[in-house]
């Protein structure tokens, strides 16, 4: 019988090229989002990976929604906390509701999702926990005093969890990937683009697979003594 695996904000850009590869590794794959069913559908449609609709930011329909996908697929034993938002502002403008949405989302969500499965983790003495992070939480970055510190914080849950886990065979580690070719990036002006180019060494902006493939390295049975990493995937644009 395949793991169950669980990926949140599943259904498009980074998210969905990480469920599709564990799909395809033989993984029974759910992928959340948040509001877009017709993108939900497309994506179910068109892979057959099941899609379930909650707000991580809420601890009552992530527990009810990780209940759900139970029901169905069998006990979840690999998380992959990729659900974020962003509501960028230089910081003398930026509202409390936009400081509370993103913190909520990308750092409460993660603690909603992760929080729920993990006694039976520990129960079965198996885990596998990745949480996507971002270059923007180990650097900083401009208008983003929000975002960045949730990323920065993901990176001290999956440290935290890696020492809590590790008897129990659970493991959490961190992706922090760079600019990726997804349809946010891609929806800005060339000219930005291009500047964001030139300052990746690669000289170009990475693909959603890449970060997928890295998740699959880190949830293998076989990558059990990596505990707590992060691991960059920026293109050698910031190095930790």
């Amino acid at each position: 019988m395949s793991r169950v695996a669980l990926v949140t904000g599943g259904s498009r850009g980074i998210g969905a090229a990480i469920s599709t590869a564990l799909k395809e590794a033989g993984y029974t794959v759910a992928a959340t989002y948040a509001g877009n069913d017709e993108a939900a559908k497309s994506f179910t449609e068109s892979t057959g990976i099941q899609t379930y609709k909650w707000n991580v930011g809420s601890y009552e329909e992530s527990k009810a929604g990780i209940e759900k996908v139970e029901a169905d697929l069998g006990p979840v034993e690999v998380v992959v906390a990729n659900a974020g938002i962003t509501r960028d502002a230089p910081f003398h403008k930026m509202t409390p509701e936009q400081w509370h949405e993103v913190i909520d989302t990308n750092l409460t969500g993660v603690f909603n999702t992760v929080h729920p499965i993990w006694p039976g983790m520990r129960e079965r003495k198996f885990g596998r926990i990745v949480v996507i992070s971002s270059i923007n939480g180990q650097k900083g970055q401009f208008a983003q005093v929000n975002y960045a510190a949730t990323k920065a914080g993901d990176i001290g849950i999956v440290k935290s969890l890696a020492q809590e886990g590790a008897r129990a065979g659970i493991t959490a580690n961190a992706i922090c990937p760079g600019y990726i070719g997804t349809d946010m990036v891609m929806a800005v002006p060339e000219k930005v683009r291009e500047s964001i180019i030139a300052q990746i060494p690669a000289g170009r902006l990475g693909e959603p697979e890449e970060i997928a493939r890295a998740v699959l390295f880190l949830v293998a049975d076989d990558a059990s003594f990596i505990n707590g990493s992060t691991i960059t995937a920026n293109g050698g644009q910031y190095f930790v």
